[in-house]
């Protein structure tokens, strides 16, 4: 690794953390409502919320809080079996071809991914904490099912603040191509340029919007089959 290239990074990162802390957030961004949302309703997934009603509805992330979102999506579920999927796809298309098609090439691109993920991960959280940017997803409650695609589309981009409203995720965008970038120095030679630094980004924010879909499309889902399941107990 080049120390120079490697100061100029850190750099770059340090001073895009210091102007979009300073950035004025963006007018007009409300906080969506789920006015058929019940308080009764189960808590299927404690960790996913539900949007507010309201701006004062809203409960800021605490710092613990933030530690437990930072450690289920570095090594959680989903990001484990991401990981196993990408890792696996990688090492059937032999890409980037230095790591090769074999178990340990396919360690390296696990690996790989997980330090990008971990580092993403960080510094959203780290960052964020700062401004008060909320990284959690909230998940719409009894909506239909284009209110919540457009939820799951508005929360990879924005995220919510101490004010209760939805700001864009200046810290998520920062996380995600810093990351990438800074990566490049520690990537094999056939992936580290800033053209595959924005292919990854673009991958990223992807990967954010089908963890977002998950958590806004399965507890439903999951709800429905829990009670099919416990109609199909009781009987007739």
């Amino acid at each position: 690794m080049s120390l120079k290239r490697g100061v100029a990074q850190t750099g770059f990162l340090v001073l895009s953390a210091l102007c979009v802390g300073l950035l004025p957030a963006p007018a007009g961004a409300q906080a969506v409502r789920s006015d058929s949302q019940s308080d009764s309703e189960p808590a299927l997934y404690t960790h996913v919320p539900t949007v507010p009603r309201t701006p004062s509805d809203y409960r800021a992330i605490s710092p613990d809080g933030r530690l437990r979102w930072f450690t289920r999506a570095t090594i959680g579920p989903k990001s484990l079996v991401g990981g196993l999927l990408s890792s696996g796809i990688g090492t059937a298309a032999d890409f980037p071809h230095e790591y090769g098609t074999h178990w340990s090439g396919f360690g390296q691109r696990y690996g790989m991914r997980l330090t990008g993920i971990s580092t993403g991960n960080a510094i959203e959280a780290g960052m964020g904490a700062i401004w008060g940017e909320d990284p959690r997803y909230f998940r719409t409650v009894n909506q239909p099912f284009p209110a919540q695609l457009r939820n799951a589309v508005d929360l990879t981009f924005r995220a919510y603040r101490p004010d209760g409203e939805r700001h864009l995720a200046y810290a998520r965008f920062l996380a995600i191509l810093g990351n990438n970038f800074l990566s490049n120095e520690w990537r094999v030679p056939s992936e580290a340029n800033w053209q595959h630094a924005m292919i990854r980004s673009g991958e990223g924010f992807g990967a954010r919007f089908l963890s977002d879909a998950v958590n806004e499309f399965l507890p439903p889902i999951w709800k429905k089959l829990h009670h099919h399941d416990d109609r199909f107990a009781q009987g007739p």
